[in-house]
């Protein structure tokens, strides 16, 4: 039997009016929605409908924006009648796995969310930071690369075996984003300025990990009723017992959502359904597997194909 895993989108993938069919068309999108404006404390469905695309790319707007449209995306496949088996997201796109698979709560997964936001986006304004994506070289070239760049650059998300994020300071983001251009033995080399505010994942992020350790320390976590798949481990998490400590982890660590595909392609997942704005994760899929069904579902269109 065909196993079926739900991958939820990271930040980036962030537009104005995304969500918005989601939302006009069920009932179960409008209460996600309703619980998050309460637990956010602002009108969030007013800035993803209608912008503008400044205050949306905001740290402390698109986390909580991305995971609602991805949790709206479930709610309208849900009614469809769809079934799955394992959760995995990139980067914040843990947090609605969270929720999905019951680690959490609706209400506490915006609480954790809002947290993380205000947190990195209060490390960002402190940081000079930035992110790239390298498209082309293989991910020994790129850490090869950051190594011999002066200042601080470190690899981030290893997302597919033809594409890695680097981050750090800016210079030196950018500065190792060239050495590549000019040493890579790869035959295209595409280098692509992430939008988001700083060198996320990287230790940049060191403040923000500490606030939300000790925030995630009054939160209620439970194991997962799903195969839950983490980017800190690359592989399936069964260990629960350590939740506020894994996140602090996260927001500093690699994302190796390469390891994860790999495992997931191991545990018998056939069909990988993208969940929230664009398409990004249904790409790498598609670079990394093969053999295997991937599809996103982000507005009416994309749902309608899916089922």
């Amino acid at each position: 039997m065909a196993k079926k895993v739900l991958l939820f989108s990271g930040q980036g993938s962030q537009y104005v009016g995304m969500g918005k069919e989601l939302y006009d068309k069920s009932e179960g999108a409008r209460q996600v929605a309703k619980t998050a404006c309460e637990v956010l404390g602002c009108d969030i469905c007013d800035i993803m409908f209608n912008g503008p695309q400044e205050e949306l790319n905001k740290t402390i707007n698109s986390q909580p924006a991305i995971m609602l449209c991805s949790l709206m995306a479930l709610e309208c496949a849900k009614e469809k009648g769809l079934e799955f088996d394992g959760v995995a997201g990139h980067s914040l796109g843990e947090y609605a796995a969270m929720v999905v698979s019951g680690v959490v709560s609706v209400k506490d997964g915006f609480e954790l969310i809002k947290a993380r936001a205000s947190a990195m986006q209060k490390a960002a304004d402190e940081n000079d930071g930035a992110m790239y994506a390298i498209i082309g070289p293989t991910p020994q070239e790129i850490e090869d690369a950051c190594e011999k760049t002066d200042g601080y650059v470190v690899p981030v998300n290893y997302n597919s075996p033809v594409q890695t994020v680097i981050a750090g300071e800016s210079a030196a983001a950018e500065a190792a984003g060239k050495l590549i251009s000019e040493t890579s033995t790869a035959k295209r080399v595409k280098i692509v300025k992430l939008n988001v505010s700083s060198a996320f994942h990287s230790k940049l992020m060191q403040s923000a990990a500490d606030e939300l350790l000790e925030f995630a320390k009054g939160v209620e976590f439970k194991a997962a009723d799903k195969e839950f798949y983490s980017n800190v481990l690359g592989e399936k998490l069964t260990d629960f017992s350590a939740m506020p400590e894994m996140l602090a982890k996260h927001i500093v660590s690699p994302v190796k959502f390469t390891s994860e595909l790999a495992k997931m392609h191991e545990a018998g997942y056939t069909d990988y359904i993208e969940l929230g704005p664009g398409k990004v994760l249904t790409g790498l899929v598609k670079k990394t597997l093969d053999g295997v069904n991937a599809v996103n579902i982000e507005n009416a269109e994309t749902l309608e194909k899916a089922f």
